[in-house]
């Protein structure tokens, strides 16, 4: 099957491109790497009049630092990150997390914003810059630009809060103090495919506080800000040792995860990523079973 017709758009700046989305409808779709808009093009699952490609704007693919954080261009491709070409201040985990998203061929065009707007539950940076409290800057021509956490900005499985006229500009990650240890695991039936369970923790002993996550929930992210509560109410330096399993599936089930097998699983890989933690991140970041 192949896409139904449209007309495509490629706006030469971020101006020329907020102005197109301004005066856009329903039936207007924006692209930026296509990793997902591609495969739903081609089996119709979308049908838009018109496709406004955004991975030109030159504005998009910056890099800068500012108050502590990283900007990072909305259409800077996973492979920048896994590559080297985006600064690392986040101890290694961005560019661990981006050399396991699928294949290389998608690496080369997804980008993260892409990835955050489309909002997949499964997707590696939906998980991962939300553990790391990040936050996306969004635009649109009528309005100041505004920045919203990871997970305010996610609101739901392929839902996020983000209106007709506004556009993913960039991704703001802070910088990681040296203390800071992170894990990542996700489970996948095998390398490249979508992942099962997914789990992210950002954990700083010296500090006596973290945040985990844990996704592929098929919704928004399980956060858990104050990620005392999986040791017990204290992070201290064994912090491995103390991760109480029964919080975390107590947390799935609030969540609505009624399957004891799913949770169970859900559980291990959020063990597995607190694991990597405690040895500052050392293992491998995609688990495959």
């Amino acid at each position: 099957m192949k896409p139904a017709r449209f007309v495509m758009e490629r706006p030469r700046d971020l101006a020329a491109a907020l102005s197109m989305i301004a005066g856009a409808d329903g039936a207007t779709k924006i692209m930026a790497g296509g990793q997902s808009l591609g495969p739903m093009l081609n089996l119709r699952l979308v049908e838009p009049d018109r496709v406004i490609d955004i991975s030109g704007v030159p504005e998009l693919r910056r890099t800068d630092r500012a108050n502590g954080s990283l900007v990072i261009g909305a259409c800077v491709t996973h492979a920048d990150i896994e590559d080297g070409r985006v600064p690392d201040v986040a101890n290694g985990v961005m560019a661990r997390v981006a050399a396991g998203i699928a294949y290389r061929a998608v690496r080369n065009r997804g980008t993260i914003g892409g990835s955050l707007a489309h909002a997949d539950p499964a997707a590696d940076w939906v998980s991962a810059l939300t553990a790391l409290g990040a936050e996306v800057e969004i635009a649109s021509r009528a309005r100041n630009s505004r920045r919203i956490a990871i997970g305010e900005f996610v609101v739901g499985a392929l839902d996020v809060t983000l209106a007709a006229d506004e556009l993913v500009t960039a991704v703001c990650v802070p910088v990681l103090p040296s203390s800071a240890r992170w894990g990542y695991v996700k489970h996948c039936r095998k390398v490249g495919e979508f992942a099962e369970a997914i789990g992210a923790v950002v954990i700083d002993p010296e500090r006596g506080r973290g945040r985990a996550v844990i996704g592929a929930v098929e919704a928004a992210p399980v956060v858990i800000e104050d990620a005392r509560i999986l040791f017990g109410g204290a992070i201290g330096p064994s912090f491995a040792e103390r991760f109480d399993a029964s919080a975390a599936d107590a947390l799935l089930v609030a969540a609505g995860m009624s399957d004891p097998i799913d949770r169970h699983v859900h559980v291990t890989v959020l063990r597995r990523a607190i694991g990597q933690a405690s040895v500052q991140g050392s293992a491998k970041v995609l688990d495959a079973a």
